[in-house]
């Protein structure tokens, strides 16, 4: 795989996704396929549309890329976590799944996951997120995903408060029998990658994690690429 690899975008430029010059990551990849790389801490947004694949990898390993989608027809139509857990009677997504909406219709399957460890249960971290669960911030401003998707969708009239629980990629969340709730580190490993085929044609909004909690400490950038 090569990487289109970003400088972090002002938030400006985040509207209109990243860009940056050509990069091939040591030891390359694979398949030699092309990627765009987020930045540590940043987001994009884009329309994928119906039959198109959506391919996001953890080019270092260890890192979390929260996924949110609205219907490109209806922005009153969203990506449901609630829907998608019923329907499949698991909170477990990966290979086979389906993503549904709020309105039950299919938005994504997945066609392909190296890692299987995903979440679907945890809202994008916000600056509330930061303020209320890591008191060592001491209420700075910490950049979040939150952020990066409501600034990104933005600029395809997606509203702040359309935005709910995310996809979390990567992110290896469990619960104890009590209810409890664990964030360990991901389990995904250099170049493990998640792939999405669109249903339908969708607004997506794409992050590279801000919380440091979730990667294992370190913020690391993400890889995508969209296929016909």
């Amino acid at each position: 795989m090569t990487i289109s690899q970003d400088a972090r975008p002002s938030t400006t430029d985040r509207h209109f996704g990243p860009g940056g010059p050509v990069v091939q990551p040591p030891g390359g990849y694979r398949d030699g396929m092309t990627l765009t790389r987020l930045a540590p801490q940043t987001g994009t947004a884009f329309v994928l549309r119906a039959g198109q694949r959506l391919t996001v990898v953890d080019p270092t390993g260890e890192q979390v890329s929260d996924f949110f989608a609205v219907m490109d027809d209806d922005r009153d139509e969203w990506f449901s976590s609630g829907r998608t857990i019923d329907y499949a009677n698991s909170t477990a997504v990966t290979t086979g799944s389906v993503l549904y909406s709020n309105r039950s219709r299919p938005m994504a399957t997945v066609v392909e996951d190296t890692c299987g460890h995903h979440d679907i249960l945890l809202t994008p971290c916000s600056q509330q997120t930061f303020d209320l669960l890591y008191p060592e911030f001491e209420g700075a401003y910490h950049p979040s995903c939150f952020e990066n998707l409501a600034t990104t969708m933005s600029a395809f009239d997606v509203a702040p408060d359309r935005i709910s629980t995310t996809l979390n990629i990567f992110m290896n969340v469990w619960a104890e029998r009590n209810g409890e709730l664990h964030i360990d580190p991901p389990t995904s490993r250099a170049g493990d990658r998640f792939v999405l085929r669109a249903e339908a044609d969708l607004v997506v909004g794409l992050t590279a994690c801000s919380a440091e909690k979730s990667n294992n400490g370190v913020c690391k950038p993400i890889d995508y690429r969209i296929d016909d």
